[in-house]
């Protein structure tokens, strides 16, 4: 089954590579280390731990498990590798002086895998949230190392996904050692594609355990000062967003009454989508379907101007900046939640202490969501028909606007929320600590 497995996704990237190489701004940087051509990693006898994330969302949840492991094992080295560039750029932002090396997973094939194992030749590996990849597994574990799901979740589309070749995924997962699920739900899913159930423990999400970084703080600032917010109208942040949802936003937005309208602070998830959302939002304007006065734009990224503080929308096109705006904002809306994505994050703005919106598809994060829902924390919208959308974002927003008691109300709820699910990490470093 390995085999038919290795050749599907030979296929498969040769199917890939014109893409590759149309898009090579995006898929170079890593390209061939993701073929197995690493920098020499010099080993020094000390244990070796590896921790993958896959992208921005990822890497940020893994903040404090970086410095737990940090705290927890000191005699151990960290190697910590992402799958895409984004990712890459928030792990050296972040990480650069907390880890050993910061890499590129390797595609997973034989010869790939072998070479990264063999040059980092970790102890032990832990994958964040559900990476499940044949081939490191199995390489890995006849290498000798140990691996970990941490943090993990499981959606009901990922495990009807899983169960079409369940004989296949149980020998995978056999070779997993232990798998830390955020919540009885994800265990259930796991334990249903055939992991043995003495290796699954509910750990919690990590993500509950987000603190403010102090470096954090400091670009708050820069931001309050640069966009005077903290001396202007209300802030509202559109976090994460994906392509339709900027559209919708936008429309909601002008549609607001110009007494209560507040600034719009848009960041897309997606950095390759700067350039379209920016002319998108530029374009609007003129559109008859603005309702409002002309608003206006300026970017993140464009020389600061002395008119910055007065800009109506304001597109955060930058890379790892997202929090750092979160404590600036009166509402943040979660993106990826207005279409069946499945959601961003929602746990960073909570952190903050902030009225959340989101949509209506938040599979991805089923476990919190639940949680927020159930303790009047968060808004969800109802699934409607794309025709809708606008007009009940446009009466969330307004409504939250006009009231300054429900804004904070849900801000109370959902900080209180943070502060009463916290723990993950420690609960997951225990549980570590019996595979040294």
């Amino acid at each position: 089954m390995l085999f038919l497995y290795s050749l599907v996704l030979t296929i498969g990237f040769l199917l890939m590579l014109p893409l590759f190489l149309m898009r090579r701004e995006k898929y170079a940087a890593g390209f061939r280390q993701r073929l197995g051509n690493y920098p020499k990693f010099e080993l020094d006898g000390r244990p070796v731990i590896w921790l993958h994330c896959v992208s921005v969302g990822e890497t940020n949840a893994a903040r404090p498990l970086v410095d737990a492991i940090r705290e927890n094992f000191p005699a151990h080295r960290l190697v910590f590798s992402t799958t895409t560039k984004t990712g890459q750029e928030l792990a050296h932002k972040v990480f650069a002086d907390k880890t050993d090396a910061i890499i590129y997973f390797p595609f997973d094939f034989k010869f790939s895998v072998r070479k990264a194992l063999a040059n980092y030749k970790p102890s032990l590996i832990l994958l964040m949230e559900t990476e499940i990849w044949p081939r490191f597994i199995r390489e890995a574990k006849s290498n000798g190392s140990k691996v970990a799901i941490v943090n993990g979740r499981l959606s009901e589309r990922s495990v009807g996904r899983y169960t079409k070749v369940r004989p296949f995924i149980s020998r995978v997962l056999a070779d997993v050692d232990l798998a830390l699920m955020q919540g009885q739900n994800d265990a259930n899913r796991l334990m249903s594609l055939g992991i043995n159930s003495s290796k699954v423990s509910v750990t919690g999400n990590i993500k509950f355990d987000v603190s403010v970084d102090p470096n954090e703080a400091e670009l708050t600032q820069m931001l309050d000062l640069r966009f005077e917010i903290s001396n202007n109208r209300p802030l509202l942040v559109a976090a994460s967003t994906h392509e339709r949802e900027e559209r919708w936003l936008l429309e909601a937005y002008c549609s607001l009454d110009a007494a209560i309208r507040p600034r719009l602070m848009m960041a897309p998830r997606h950095p390759e989508r700067f350039d379209s959302v920016a002319k998108m939002v530029d374009e609007f304007r003129n559109d008859p379907a603005c309702e409002g006065t002309d608003y206006s734009f300026v970017r993140r990224s464009e020389k600061q101007a002395a008119s910055d503080g007065e800009k109506d929308v304001i597109l955060l096109d930058s890379i790892g900046e997202l929090r750092a705006a979160y404590p600036l904002a009166e509402i943040v809306f979660v993106g990826g939640s207005l279409i069946p994505h499945g959601g961003q994050s929602v746990l960073e703005p909570a952190a903050a202490g902030k009225a959340i919106v989101t949509g209506p598809y938040t599979h991805n994060f089923e476990e919190a969501v639940r949680v927020f829902l159930s303790n009047n924390a968060i808004i969800q919208l109802s699934e409607l028909p794309d025709e809708a959308v606008v007009d009940e974002l446009f009466m969330k927003i307004s409504d939250l606007l006009e009231s300054d008691e429900r804004r904070n109300e849900l801000g109370r709820n959902a900080a209180s929320v943070i502060k009463a699910n916290r723990g993950a990490t420690r609960k997951t470093m225990e549980m570590l600590s019996r595979l040294k």
